[in-house]
């Protein structure tokens, strides 16, 4: 062993001390021993009694409780830098093994499970920067969660019943909620406090989602937060319009920068349940409901086909997950075709996919045992992934036309609702049974 001059004397100072401490004559002869050994020892005590340190601990005793408290952090640090390699794993997107390209769906076991509501979890949305996840609740409140770490953040109050929907802005800045109460909240992400309640609707608010506006994003805007009423301009949130869905069978069409209702759309005859809007630009926006008929529009106002199937209830809408404001342009015949896919659930125990071009039903996923509550579809347009009733979560692969992975027991109770990020590998659920769930991907 070598060590230097300055760690010699420290450590045959921490001997002799150590020795002197213990009872008895032997300890004492050999640290009398050690003294003639190395006279340096009293002085070296002496310089550490009239430093900084106070401390009454031996010296060999605290170097050596030291150890154990040092194994322990490399420990810690280790596990950090495994779970971060395993989240920016995706930026490769090769798998570390095989070499091969990763699919990038879920697999048990979950990452984290986030409890903390008192009811059941209604609704989830992951933030489109940040490794944020908002979930609402029966119990009428928002919670904030870091689904990198798993830790609560903050709970945002103010509706006084079920909250039924929440989602980000296309750049995250503001946070919209509906709720059972027939208000809607805008919440200001810096100060997470609500900026404007929109009031219109005469039922329950079942479902609400921003139309992202390309013009907005070319233009760049000039508003000011003074200019509006609700604090939150077009030009920072990266939309000028949003659209809610409610028992009271309309959907209308809001201006976030006023808060007023600029359109009421009455094409569905009864409860109109779910919304899904196409995120690269805004331009198609789908409802359906109880009625069970799927209108899809364009261009915010004009309806441009109706789709029917489904034998049930729809209670969930969903066109390819992607980055909000990507635009349409210089794409791959791929990602041209995925975009025109819209998926749906309904009560009728099956998931069906639809091209929208052609208003013709893709196919038709009968894997779920119970009501199909959520749906996604995969970013890569490969995959669409849905959860049940059953329990369960499934992915579906869309080229094969089957069932490819299925989460048995992915809450112990029914999985109500479902999010997933266009760029990070995590997917976020919530159910009856009160907690979220981030599942990595794979």
């Amino acid at each position: 062993m070598v060590l230097t001059d300055r760690q010699r004397s420290d450590l045959h100072a921490g001997i002799f001390e150590y020795l002197k401490s213990r009872p008895g004559d032997a300890f004492a002869k050999v640290a009398d021993a050690l003294r003639e050994a190395d006279p340096s020892i009293h002085d070296t005590l002496n310089g550490s009694s009239n430093g900084s340190s106070k401390s009454s601990t031996p010296l060999l005793e605290k170097k050596w409780t030291a150890i154990p408290r040092l194994q322990k952090k490399v420990l810690e640090l280790e596990r950090t830098l495994a779970q971060s390699a395993k989240i920016h794993a995706h930026r490769t997107g090769l798998d570390e093994a095989t070499g091969t390209a990763r699919r990038m769906l879920p697999r048990q076991p979950c990452n984290y499970k986030l409890a903390g509501h008192s009811q059941v979890v209604t609704a989830v949305a992951l933030h489109p920067v940040f490794t944020m996840v908002a979930s609402g609740s029966e119990d009428g409140t928002i919670k904030l969660w870091d689904h990198e770490s798993g830790e609560y953040m903050r709970t945002l109050k103010g509706h006084t019943n079920t909250v039924n929907s929440v989602t980000f802005t296309p750049r995250g800045t503001h946070l919209a909620s509906c709720s059972t109460d027939l208000s809607i909240k805008l919440f200001d992400m810096q100060t997470f406090s609500c900026v404007r309640t929109l009031r219109g609707h005469d039922h329950t608010i079942s479902c609400i989602r921003f139309l992202p506006s390309l013009e907005v994003e070319q233009s760049g805007g000039t508003a000011t937060t003074e200019s509006t009423t609700t604090g939150l301009t077009a030009a920072a949130a990266g939309c000028r319009q949003l659209i809610s869905a409610s028992r009271d069978t309309t959907v209308k069409l809001w201006d976030v920068e006023t808060g007023f209702c600029d359109h009421t759309f009455t094409d569905h005859s009864d409860w109109v349940r779910c919304l899904a809007v196409r995120q690269c630009d805004g331009s198609l926006w789908a409802s359906s409901g109880n009625d069970t008929v799927i209108n899809v529009y364009s261009n915010h106002r004009n309806k441009v086909v109706d789709l029917r199937g489904h034998e049930h209830v729809v209670e969930t809408l969903a066109f390819i997950t992607e980055d909000a404001l990507k635009g349409i342009g210089r794409d791959s015949k791929h990602t041209e075709l995925v975009r025109d896919y819209l998926a749906s659930g309904s009560r009728d125990r099956t998931v069906r996919l639809w091209k929208l071009s052609e208003a013709s039903c893709l196919a038709v996923f009968k894997a779920h045992e119970n009501w199909v509550r959520s749906v996604v579809i995969h970013p890569s347009g490969n995959y669409v992934i849905s959860s049940s009733d059953d329990k369960t979560i499934r992915v579906f692969d869309i080229k094969n036309n089957r069932c490819l992975r299925t989460l048995e027991k992915a809450h112990d109770h029914f999985v109500t609702c479902l999010d997933m990020h266009s760029t990070l590998p995590v997917l976020v659920s919530g159910g009856v049974d009160q907690v979220v769930r981030c599942w990595m991907l794979d």
